[in-house]
């Protein structure tokens, strides 16, 4: 987005602004809310500037509403983060016990959720082979 750098807080305001008015439904308002913070992502003191147009210029309604969505766009990107976290720590640990992992095994774990890593790190500690890791137990 071509946006200028000084009225990136101001237009993800208004996009937000303008989401909570519309009356959709909660499938819809997360996907374009999602699709706003994903193409308009802040800088630390954009956020401020975001933040404080929210708390000032919004009318207490669209604050509250607002605040659920920009607390959902956090919560996801926590989420992410820690998936992220388990999938990198799993590569890398199996890399290290069986040098080259195949397309395969990578696409496995670059999909799976984050419980599963979790069981296959576990499951990495015990393993003699790069199948026993992928066992149920």
């Amino acid at each position: 987005m071509a946006i200028d750098p000084k009225d990136r807080p101001r237009v993800k305001a208004e996009c937000l602004r303008l989401l909570v008015t519309l009356k959709l439904d909660p499938a819809r308002r997360r996907f374009i809310s999602g699709f706003i913070d994903t193409y308009l992502r802040l800088r630390q003191e954009e956020l401020q500037v975001f933040d404080h147009l929210i708390t000032t210029e919004f009318l207490p309604t669209e604050q509250e509403q607002a605040m659920e969505l920009t607390t959902s766009w956090k919560e996801e990107g926590i989420q992410q983060g820690f998936h992220q976290g388990e999938y990198h720590a799993l590569k890398r640990l199996l890399t290290r016990r069986f040098q080259t992992l195949p397309a395969d095994v990578l696409a496995r774990i670059e999909t799976a959720p984050v419980e599963q890593l979790e069981q296959w790190l576990d499951n990495t500690l015990d393993a003699v082979t790069l199948e026993d890791v992928f066992r149920s137990h």
